[in-house]
């Protein structure tokens, strides 16, 4: 059975999850696998909504964990942390576009959004691992 206190190592899965879904996409995008490329990014929305579900659950009953790490540290954690945060939000509306577009086959209005959609989309799911290992596991 989950607790609580765990949502933070399966959030940081999830965003491993996502962004090894978004890199085989792209993969297989770039090779005209279209069906494997769709099958990708279908797994990394949907492991990204898992994630802003376990997100919100912990943050509800928990609330913030403040980060101890002292010296350069500090400052390496609130530039990722910060930067993190402002793309995360960013990024749901134009997740959301990208794939209204794909899924209403309007791919000459899909691909140029995509391209600014996907380094988006891998950086905030990247560095939400990295602020879980730091934040967890490396605070200096």
């Amino acid at each position: 059975m989950l607790e609580i206190s765990d949502l933070p190592l399966v959030n940081a899965c999830l965003n491993t999850v996502s962004a090894s879904f978004l890199v085989a996409g792209y993969i297989n995008i770039r090779k005209r696998r279209i069906s494997a490329h769709r099958a990708c990014m279908l797994g990394a929305v949907a492991s990204s909504i898992l994630f802003l579900t376990t997100y919100l659950i912990y943050h509800f009953y928990h609330g913030s964990t403040p980060f101890t790490g002292e010296g350069w540290t500090r400052y390496v954690y609130f530039t990722i942390l910060i930067s993190h945060t402002i793309l995360a939000t960013a990024i749901v509306p134009m997740v959301v576009l990208t794939l209204r577009h794909a899924l209403t086959g309007r791919f000459e209005r899909h691909a140029p959004l995509a391209r600014w959609t996907l380094p988006i989309w891998l950086y905030v799911s990247v560095t939400g691992v990295l602020v879980y290992l730091m934040l967890y596991h490396w605070q200096g």
